[in-house]
């Protein structure tokens, strides 16, 4: 809402301007028009496997391909059936042969102000470390992960290295009570927990290792803690 000159309250909830993008920019859009986005939506609404078949094939890299884009067996669906990725080496390896292995692929700004930018091949080179780090503490693949970190670029390099050696990670709201954590480490039967010895939100810096402290005292299938 809006405030008036003449004391009215305004509702601006329904807004029918339009603002377009300058030429410069849409002339590198994806989607070039809206004929053409309602045309893509149509065809994955009503076809959704040949859509996300394509999609799949034009824009992941396989290491073998699938042979079924999905399986439905009600309440159950597999998609990509007899394919092999893997989601750490199609955000970061991929591009390393490319002219992006040098442009920024994580741009992050913290809540004081502080900032810092990852290149691809940077954040790679910080997966790769990381990963090696899990293996070395014995996570494997299926293993599960639990994560209860604030937003930091350590939070990403964190899940990639997880998707990178096959193992489960699970990601705790940075706000969540011991007992929450405690709970969903239950739930996943979580091998490693990963967190910070604290945080920003909203102004304040979060004591995250002590709440994970006290819920690692209820969390027996945990054997290591990684802190930040």
């Amino acid at each position: 809402m809006n405030g008036s000159a003449g004391g009215q309250i305004d509702s601006v909830m329904q807004e029918a301007r339009v603002f377009p993008p300058p030429p410069e920019f849409a002339a590198r859009a994806r989607i070039g028009s809206m004929e053409e986005y309602e045309a893509l939506y149509e065809r994955a609404k009503n076809d959704p496997e040949s859509f996300w078949g394509d999609y799949a094939r034009e824009e992941l890299h396989w290491f073998e391909p699938f042979t079924k884009v999905l399986e439905w067996n009600e309440p159950y669906a597999q998609w990509f059936v007899g394919g092999k990725t893997n989601i750490s080496y199609n955000c970061l390896d991929r591009h390393l042969q490319s002219p992006r292995r040098h442009k920024a692929a994580l741009v992050w700004e913290g809540e004081p102000g502080d900032q810092r930018v990852l290149t691809y091949d940077q954040l790679h080179q910080e997966v790769c470390r990381f990963a090696n780090v899990l293996k070395q503490l014995g996570i494997e693949q299926g293993d599960r992960v639990s994560i209860y970190m604030p937003m930091v670029p350590e939070l990403a390099i964190a899940m990639l290295a997880c998707a990178r050696i096959g193992a489960v990670h699970s990601v705790i709201f940075a706000g969540f009570s011991s007992e929450a954590i405690a709970d969903r480490n239950h739930d996943a039967e979580a091998k490693l927990q990963i967190t910070a010895d604290g945080g920003w939100r909203r102004g304040k810096v979060l004591p995250l290792k002590e709440t994970v402290d006290q819920a690692l005292e209820k969390s027996p299938t945990v054997q290591k803690c990684v802190v930040l």
